[in-house]
C-alpha cells in the first residue's frame, strides 16, 4: 500500500510514549508498504532527526511550527487566544494553512491507498472530502483526559476552564471520528469508551492495536538478580511536560512520599523524562531525595537501579508504554487503576494496583521490604510482555487492520481537486 501518515510532530527523538509506539509500528510497516510522512517540526530541528525518519518512511515532509514553553508569557498569550475558539485549545493550536496546503498538494500529486491520522490533532487540517480511505490512529480517548483534568481541579476557575475544554474536546472528537473509515484504539478499555461516548459516530467497529515493547532493548541485567533488600529507590519515567505526568508527580511527592518515608526514611525518587515543567523541577527543591533528570539518552540505567517503578497517574490516557517498558526490564510496578487502565495485567501477579495515598504507600513499602515478593512480580511481569507484547506481533495486527480498512473505504473515496487556498478549512 501507499500510505500518507499525518502527525503533529517528528518521531525523533524517541522521547514520548506515543512517538515510540508509532515508530516501532511504522518500522515494521515500512518493510512492505511505502509511507509518506507529513508532520510539524520545530524550527532548527537537527537534520539528523529528519534523515533518521527515513528508517520508517520513504518520504518525509515537515511544516515549521514552534511550541512555546510552558508557563511563559507566550504560552499564556497563545492559550488566551483560544478561549473563545469553538475548537479545544489542544487541537486549535495545530490548525495551519501551511500544513493544509501541503497536505492538499500531496493528495493531488499522487494516489494513496490510505491516510493514517496519528492522534486527533492533524485532522483539523484535513478537508471533509477525501480521495482515499482514512483511518484515525488513537493513543487514548482525548475527551476522557480533559474530563479527568476538570474533575481534579479544586478551584472554581480551574474547574470552569477545564470543564469548557472537556466539552469542546467531546464535540470535536465525535465530529472527527465520524469522518474516518476506521478507528484504531490502544486497548479494549478505550474501545469500550469510544463505543459508550460515540455510539453512532464510528463507521466500523473500533479495532484494538495494543501496546507493545522492545523486549530485547528493555531487558533485565544478565544476572537477572532482584534488587538488594536495602534498595529503596523509586523511579518514574515519562514526558514531564504532559499534564497527567506532571499531576502524577505532584500528587506522589506531596501526598504519598511522606507516608512512605515514615516506614522507609531512606526512600528516594528519580523522575526521568523530557521537558520537566517548572512545577516538576521545584519538586527536587521542595523534597529531599527527589531527583529530576530531564531528558536522558537512555532510561535503562535509571530503571535498573530502582527497586520499584511507580505509576501514580490520576488523569491517565495514552499508551501506558512506560509500564510495559518497566515490566520488560523485570521491575516491580505499583500503579493506580488509571495508570494501568486497559493493560492486560493481573493485580498482585504482574503489578500491584493501589489508588489512595496510604494504600499506594503501603504497596511500595511492602515491595521495598519483601525481596521474594518483589522478585516474583519481576519475573511474572517480564514473562507476560515477552510472550504476548513484543512489537513484531503487535505490528502484524496493525497491518491486517489497515489493509481491511483500506479495502472497505475505497467505495466512498472521491476525486481530489487541484489544491486551492485552504485558510479556514477546519472540520
Amino acid at each position: 500500500m501507499r500510505i500518507l501518515w499525518l502527525k503533529s510532530d517528528l518521531l525523533l527523538p524517541l522521547d514520548k510514549g506515543g512517538k515510540l509506539r508509532t515508530w516501532h509500528l511504522m518500522r515494521h510497516l515500512a518493510r512492505r508498504h511505502e509511507i509518506t510522512y507529513l508532520a510539524f517540526a520545530e524550527p532548527g530541528i537537527p537534520s539528523a532527526d529528519v534523515e533518521g525518519m527515513k528508517e520508517v518512511a520513504a518520504r518525509v515532509e515537515t511544516i515549521a511550527r514552534s511550541e512555546p514553553a510552558k508557563e511563559t508569557l507566550r504560552f499564556y498569550a497563545g492559550a488566551a487566544m483560544h478561549l473563545v475558539d469553538p475548537l479545544p485549545y489542544a487541537v486549535g493550536k495545530y490548525r495551519s494553512a501551511a500544513f493544509t496546503r501541503r497536505l492538499n498538494e500531496l493528495l493531488a500529486e499522487a494516489w494513496f491507498d490510505l491516510i493514517v491520522c496519528d492522534f486527533l490533532f492533524p485532522a483539523v487540517n484535513l478537508r471533509k472530502r477525501l480521495p482515499c480511505p482514512a483511518v484515525m490512529f488513537t493513543h487514548n480517548v482525548e475527551s476522557e483526559i480533559w474530563r479527568r483534568h476538570a474533575e481534579m481541579k479544586t478551584g472554581l476557575a480551574g474547574r470552569l476552564l477545564y470543564g469548557a475544554q472537556y466539552r469542546r474536546m467531546l464535540r470535536y472528537e465525535e465530529r472527527t471520528l465520524r469522518r474516518f473509515d476506521g478507528v484504531l484504539a490502544v486497548s479494549d478499555a478505550d474501545r469500550e469508551t469510544f463505543a459508550r461516548l460515540y455510539p453512532n459516530a464510528i463507521a466500523q467497529p473500533v479495532h484494538v492495536v495494543p501496546t507493545g515493547v522492545d523486549t530485547d532493548y528493555f531487558a533485565p541485567p544478565i544476572s537477572n538478580q532482584p534488587s538488594p533488600i536495602s534498595n529503596s529507590a523509586l523511579i518514574f519515567t515519562g514526558s514531564m511536560d504532559w499534564l497527567p505526568n506532571e499531576d502524577a508527580m505532584l500528587f506522589f511527592c506531596r501526598e504519598v512520599l511522606p507516608i512512605i518515608r515514615t516506614e522507609a526514611p531512606g526512600a528516594t525518587l528519580t523522575i526521568v523524562g523530557r521537558a520537566p515543567t517548572p512545577a516538576v523541577k521545584r519538586l527536587a527543591e521542595e523534597h529531599a531525595g527527589v531527583n529530576v533528570t530531564g531528558r536522558v539518552a537512555d532510561v535503562r540505567p535509571y530503571m535498573r537501579d530502582a527497586a520499584v517503578y511507580i505509576v501514580p497517574l490520576r488523569i491517565g490516557g495514552g499508551t501506558r508504554l512506560k509500564i510495559f517498558e518497566a515490566m520488560a526490564m523485570g521491575k516491580a510496578v505499583v500503579s493506580t487503576t488509571v495508570g494501568a487502565e486497559g493493560l492486560p495485567v493481573t493485580n498482585g501477579e504482574h503489578i500491584v494496583i493501589a489508588d489512595e495515598p496510604r494504600a499506594f504507600a503501603r504497596a511500595v513499602v511492602d515491595l521495598i521490604r519483601d525481596r521474594d515478593r518483589r522478585a516474583a512480580l519481576e519475573a511474572a511481569a517480564r514473562l507476560l510482555v515477552v510472550e504476548r507484547h513484543d512489537w513484531s506481533a503487535v505490528a502484524g495486527q496493525l497491518e491486517d487492520a489497515l489493509v481491511r480498512f483500506a479495502a472497505r473505504g475505497t467505495a466512498r473515496a472521491v476525486p481530489y481537486p487541484t489544491p486551492v487556498s485552504t485558510v479556514g478549512l477546519s472540520p
